[in-house]
């Protein structure tokens, strides 16, 4: 949750620890544009430190010993993962090399702002008894939260490293990916290693420096640096992005204003051709507007936003491909309402479950754990028994890839939870989790065999 910062009780730090230390973590953002901590310091105004996000979305590193770096990159993706490094050695003769910032294993050396400490200050942010933050800073009595995820966080402290001991290359797809066994590293006494691979708040350090929750709720997810699963996409969200809110990393969406329409689509996309999903989406609440969740081709998304169709009625003319089922229980292609679908109408709190088989242009509709819809068989294939087929369709023929949508009619507020396999929707997690064959994500009822996750994963399948 974007309240969420952890904290511990440190020894008194040395100099030295003041002087050399390195911070190593692994984020995925869910918003962007705004002031986000990720580890803060503060004793007093003269007494500070902080490495945080900025509301440009550059990294910073400030400190009140003298110093202040400021990427020139922006860090904006929310679908992916990034690794952080900020080394510091203030011992060091040549001022360049005192703070060394990494992203994803490659030194940042473009800088807007980079105001060098002086050779052996003593930095702040790693030198006081107060306690230390992550996942916050606070600044002038103002708290800014960190609104994502982080994992494999790593502080030492009297010892420096570079990104390597932390993460390596992938000797298949050369992408930077996490060392879930970290060896040769000396943490220092206030040295740590958090959220491993639980929300346990123990410390899997040589060390026993285990965090408190100070703030908020620390929620667990599937999603880690090793599988990445698909979200609502804070990039593409209603018209100019300005209606819709999304929150709880993205896996909660819902209108904020008139005509929000449409709401979100995924940050991952299925391709046609190739691999069967699944995913289920709970509806949270409903006000009366028709609603409706599904997927819509990919390839029309900016046409989509920019003109806000309201897709969950069949009778707006678009050439955007959709497979939508809507809050009664019809089912929407294209221009078309099936009103003989067999679905029934939703409540609040039902769970929609779609199977996507995009290897025959086939899809499939199930409330809660009850029978897919029109009698289907997701298992079925080819003979696409009781799909919803658009296989020799227009939009089919044209379309690569196809993301999870959802939305409403007029100017409701009706609000989805999406779970893709990370086990929860939004705040909460799953009752009791299904079968799922692939072993790929976690959902509340059995996966279609053959089926899996919309996760980077479940795409390399």
């Amino acid at each position: 949750m974007a309240s969420t910062y952890l904290t511990y009780t440190q020894s008194s730090p040395s100099t030295a620890e003041g002087q050399k230390f390195t911070l190593s973590m692994w984020v995925k953002k869910s918003k962007n544009g705004s002031t986000q901590g990720l580890w803060g310091n503060t004793y007093s105004n003269t007494h500070r430190g902080y490495i945080y996000f900025s509301d440009d979305d550059t990294l910073r590193y400030y400190d009140s010993a003298g110093t202040n770096y400021a990427t020139t990159h922006k860090f904006r993706d929310p679908s992916g993962w990034y690794h952080i490094v900020v080394a510091v050695d203030t011992t060091l003769a040549t001022s360049g090399d005192r703070i060394k910032m990494y992203k994803n294993g490659e030194r940042i050396t473009n800088f807007g702002t980079s105001t060098a400490p002086s050779q052996n200050d003593t930095m702040k942010l790693a030198n006081t008894t107060n306690t230390p933050t992550m996942g916050r800073m606070v600044e002038a009595g103002t708290s800014y939260y960190f609104d994502g995820i982080i994992s494999h966080a790593h502080l030492t402290q009297g010892y420096v490293y570079d990104a390597t001991p932390f993460g390596e290359t992938d000797s298949t797809t050369g992408n930077w990916k996490i060392k879930t066994a970290v060896t040769g590293v000396t943490y220092g006494t206030n040295g740590f290693w958090w959220l491993k691979d639980s929300i346990a708040t123990t410390d899997h350090s040589s060390n026993s420096n285990a965090f408190s929750v100070a703030g908020g709720t620390l929620t667990k997810t599937e999603d880690c640096p090793d599988n990445v699963f698909a979200t609502f996409s804070p990039l593409n969200h209603d018209h100019a992005n300005a209606n819709a809110t999304l929150q709880n990393a993205n896996t909660l969406a819902y209108g904020g204003d008139n005509n929000s329409y449409n709401y979100s689509v995924s940050t991952l996309g299925m391709p046609k051709g190739n691999g069967k999903f699944y995913f289920e989406a709970k509806y949270l609440s409903y006000d009366g507007v028709e609603a409706a969740v599904g997927i819509v081709d990919m390839d029309y998304v900016s046409e989509l936003f920019f003109e806000n169709r309201p897709l969950a009625s069949a009778a707006n003319t678009t050439t955007i491909g959709r497979v939508l089922l809507n809050a009664n229980g019809r089912s929407i292609i294209a221009g078309t309402e099936n009103a003989s679908y067999g679905f029934g109408s939703w409540a609040n709190n039902d769970i929609i479950c779609m199977a996507c088989d995009m290897e025959n242009g086939a899809f499939y509709f199930r409330k809660n754990n009850g029978s897919w819809a029109n009698s289907g068989d997701p298992t079925s294939g080819s003979t696409r028994t009781g799909a919803i087929d658009i296989h020799s369709t227009t939009p089919w023929d044209r379309s690569t890839h196809w993301g999870v949508w959802a939305g409403d009619n007029e100017t409701g507020y009706d609000k989805f939870a999406l779970n893709t396999g990370n086990g929860y929707f939004g705040t909460t997690a799953v009752s009791s989790a299904g079968t799922n064959a692939s072993g790929i994500g976690i959902f509340e009822y059995n996966v279609p065999a053959g089926y899996t996750a919309l996760s980077t994963k479940g795409l390399n399948l």
